[in-house]
């Protein structure tokens, strides 16, 4: 009789395939759980537990609860005299903000390219950075008066020096080691700017962009407080002399809603535009 021997199961070796992942087929929301939005969404429920606490025990008259709040939001969701102030505060939103990409863009990059560029503005960029803008409000009332045009300059008083100030320091980041490289095979000014300037200070100038939309609102909210109580700033004064606290919070909460929408969306633009920068972003 003859014996069989058993077969030897092969060793794997560094040579050896490596078995593929196996596929993970939760469904997207369940995966998306177990990354930072879980920690977003604790933080938030942590934070709307802390406020319906102080808000009941503590609060009294001027801090509403956040169930308050959350039925005041449904409430101006569904008014008309709201989104009638949120359409006549975002003219004032949109056009200043435009104004400030389109003089801010080619302003910074100006100065980041021409040194003598900057040292003549470098000052006036230093004044707008250190200013109180509330002190310009009147300045602008006496020359310009209370109309639309007095909004759209402060909130482009707001938002271009971001702009600027970031779109210049990306120009200064480019390599020159890239720019000696486009010099010595002959590139021009214009092949340079196209070539090498503006993609590599890309990701700059998307950050001053969505800094400057952060700013943009803020100035838009502050000029209606300040200079003239209309739109949205009107309607926070109203609130506030009725005492009507779940309403004014309610007013804020949709303006940081509108806000966080349009940062997200310039993010989505810049993940489009500079892929290579928001990927880098993460991996360090």
């Amino acid at each position: 009789m003859t014996a069989t021997v058993p077969a030897r199961t092969p060793e794997r070796t560094s040579e050896s395939p490596v078995p593929p992942r196996r596929r993970d087929r939760r469904p997207a929301w369940v995966r998306a759980l177990d990354s930072t939005t879980a920690y977003q969404l604790l933080g938030f429920a942590l934070f709307a537990v802390a406020w319906q606490l102080y808000g009941t025990y503590w609060g009294g008259l001027l801090v509403p609860t956040f169930t308050e709040t959350v039925l005041a939001v449904g409430d101006l969701v569904v008014d008309p005299e709201f989104w009638s102030a949120f359409a006549v505060s975002n003219q004032a939103l949109v056009l200043g903000f435009l104004a400030a990409v389109v003089l801010g863009v080619p302003l910074g990059l100006l100065l980041g390219r021409f040194p003598v560029a900057e040292r003549l503005s470098n000052v006036y960029l230093n004044i707008l950075l250190v200013t109180p803008m509330a002190a310009i409000i009147p300045l602008l009332v006496m020359s310009v008066g209370f109309g639309l045009a007095s909004r759209v300059i402060l909130v482009t008083i707001f938002a271009i020096v971001m702009v600027v100030v970031n779109v210049r320091s990306g120009v200064r980041q480019v390599d020159p080691a890239l720019l000696q490289m486009a010099r010595s095979f002959g590139a021009s000014e214009r092949q340079t700017w196209m070539r090498v300037l503006i993609p590599g200070a890309l990701p700059s100038i998307m950050t001053g962009i969505r800094l400057g939309l952060g700013r943009a609102v803020t100035g838009m909210v502050i000029v209606e407080l300040l200079m003239v109580s209309v739109a949205l700033g009107g309607l926070i004064l109203n609130y506030r002399s009725r005492f009507d606290g779940a309403h004014l919070y309610a007013t804020i909460v949709l303006i940081l809603i509108e806000a966080l929408v349009l940062i997200g969306a310039a993010r989505w633009l810049e993940s489009r535009l500079a892929p290579w920068a928001v990927n880098q972003r993460k991996n360090g």
